[in-house]
């Protein structure tokens, strides 16, 4: 009898070789026949599951999301007392800061795929691009959620505070990852700024 095959299982180890790959090589030096060999499968196996380059690297970026989701559940899951807004929103923005190979990775590919997209037609038609408004929205909620509670300091403006938050995250994110700063150092800009938001003498 055949074996039987688990399409999703062998798709997301298709997109895990990429995800490896990219991290070490950058997206602009992948090639589908790298992913097949990091793989260890047939490029025509790869083709036949993504047919092109464009489609694997947004299901690729996909899962890298996904993942990075789940670094931000954990996080929550490890505050202590139930996370609040300002916990949140700190989990947020410190699991997309390069401070391990798998945030690392994460920075470097999101952002290479953002690049990349300015001038490739076919990826800038992607959702994927449109992932940073849902990060926006979210972060907006979370902050419209303190201040109804109380817990931010006068005349802060939601949407332009989660805006100029998640501009500052990935800009620290890249300074880390081209060595200027510290994670630890970008970490303590972040906290600076959500302490300038968020009342001192209220907690969540």
């Amino acid at each position: 009898m055949p074996k039987r095959v688990d399409h999703a299982q062998r798709r997301n180890e298709i997109a895990g070789a990429l995800i490896r790959v990219a991290g070490r090589r950058g997206l602009h030096a992948v090639g589908m026949r790298d992913v097949a060999a990091e793989a260890d499968v047939s490029l025509r196996l790869v083709q036949y599951y993504f047919e092109t380059k464009e489609k694997l690297l947004l299901f690729g970026l996909q899962r890298l999301t996904e993942r990075f989701g789940e670094r931000v559940a954990a996080r929550l899951a490890a505050a202590e007392g139930g996370p609040g807004p300002r916990a949140t929103v700190e989990a947020l923005l410190m699991a997309a800061l390069p401070t391990d190979e798998e945030s690392r990775t994460f920075h470097l590919l999101y952002t290479s795929y953002a690049v990349l997209a300015v001038t490739d037609q076919a990826l800038a038609a992607q959702p994927f691009v449109k992932d940073p408004d849902a990060a926006e929205e979210a972060l907006t909620g979370l902050l419209e959620q303190a201040g109804d509670a109380g817990l931010l300091n006068p005349g802060v403006d939601p949407r332009f505070e989660a805006v100029g938050l998640l501009a500052m995250s990935a800009g620290l994110g890249t300074s880390v990852l081209v060595g200027q700063r510290s994670p630890e150092a970008a970490a303590e800009v972040l906290h600076h700024h959500v302490d300038r938001i968020f009342r001192g003498d209220v907690h969540d």
